[in-house]
């Protein structure tokens, strides 16, 4: 790796735990080469006058709002469960 553009693609792939055939490292080498030039120029811009932000998008909360309003009654609840003691649901034991 002899630069901050080149990457050796055949580390990468060997690092992977990839077999590359024939033709693909000095295929995939090109590529990743271009990938990278392009990342370097991107790097050159004069991003001063922009926010960082964790979303490309803004992101708005889509739940209801979470406000108290009653609930089931306990009688009503214990009265549905298939099996119940003392005022509580019984449910099956899991062991592992």
């Amino acid at each position: 790796m002899a630069d901050s553009t080149h990457m050796d693609v055949s580390y990468v792939a060997h690092l992977a735990r990839i077999h590359l055939a024939d033709g693909e490292a000095e295929l995939f080498q090109g590529q990743l080469d271009q990938v990278l030039t392009y990342v370097e120029q991107l790097g050159e811009l004069d991003l001063s006058s922009v926010e960082p932000t964790a979303h490309a998008m803004a992101l708005v909360n889509v739940f209801r709002n979470d406000t108290p309003r009653p609930s089931l009654e306990h009688d009503a609840v214990i009265a549905n469960a298939p099996a119940a003691r003392e005022g509580q649901i019984l449910v099956p034991k899991i062991m592992e």
